[in-house]
């Protein structure tokens, strides 16, 4: 079963849980909501999942418009020979959620992503408050539903799972933020016409190596759409670069930068081809 035929059977779906995550709705969006959803509470469980066929899917986010890469999701890459098969964008609202009737504040739960998303926020309406992190949103919701002087930043789907009301809504310090989720799959997408590739190399300790990566793109007139390094794991002061082009891996002209950075890479490795997501919305 492919990524485009996600309709066909009720797939199961690992996600970064638990319930009503930003993770577990990137995965309903992609998937609908006759999914057997799968809550993990690790990236590194997720790609696990999806690995040892106990999902045949997995949605991670890769990186948020605010704060940038999840790099954990980067550097398990490295380790597994799945598939990205699909892209998701989720516009991202904060909520500050509180217990009904709630008059006094004194400690904030969330998420670190999500403070780095509200901080400006937080700092001019709630400086008052601890902010306490937690490991999802939804255990922020959670821990405020059982503190009668505390409140959440989450989601709407995290308010109606613990009986909480929205005291304030889209917190977040900028209007457009957005995350990038990914479909772990252990099968290939199949050709849309509109597609993006992924990919990760490790340049050669030389001068100018990251250079001769990069022309190849030029030259064949690939446009890349992200770049971001990440320390290689096996040897100090290495770095791996995963990229992102338009195109797919089946194209000619992809094929053929692949080809020339083997010449200039200690590596390169395809981590998927897969329809290209042109609208968050």
């Amino acid at each position: 079963m492919t990524v485009e035929n996600k309709q066909a059977k009720s797939p199961t779906v690992a996600y970064l849980g638990p319930e009503a995550t930003f993770t577990h709705q990137a995965a309903l969006r992609w998937f609908g909501n006759q999914i057997a959803a799968l809550s993990k509470d690790t990236i590194a469980e997720i790609f696990e999942a999806v690995d040892t066929a106990e999902a045949d899917y997995g949605v991670v986010p890769v990186e948020n418009s605010t704060e940038g890469a999840v790099t954990v999701t980067f550097d398990l890459f490295g380790d597994t020979e799945l598939q990205i098969g699909a892209e998701i964008y989720l516009q991202i609202h904060h909520y500050l959620l509180t217990r009904p009737k709630q008059t006094e504040l004194r400690t904030i739960y969330s998420h670190p992503q999500v403070f780095g998303q509200c901080r400006r926020w937080l700092q001019q309406n709630l400086a008052h408050c601890e902010w306490v992190e937690t490991s999802s949103t939804t255990a922020a919701a959670a821990r405020a539903a059982a503190d009668e002087h505390a409140g959440a930043l989450a989601g709407l789907l995290a308010a109606e799972k613990y009986g909480l009301e929205v005291r304030h809504e889209n917190v977040e310090d900028l209007a457009e933020n957005i995350t990038r989720f990914l479909v772990l799959s252990k099968t290939p997408a199949p050709v849309t016409g509109d597609d993006k590739t992924s990919i990760m190399f490790a340049v050669r300790d030389k001068v100018g190596a990251l250079y001769d990566t990069l022309l190849p793109f030029k030259a064949n007139n690939l446009n890349m759409t992200m770049i971001q390094s990440r320390p290689s794991k096996r040897k100090s002061w290495e770095y791996v670069f995963f990229v992102d082009f338009a195109g797919h891996i089946s194209e000619a002209n992809c094929a053929q930068v692949i080809r020339e950075l083997s010449e200039h890479t200690v590596f390169v490795k395809v981590l998927g081809s897969y329809p290209r997501s042109s609208s968050p919305f």
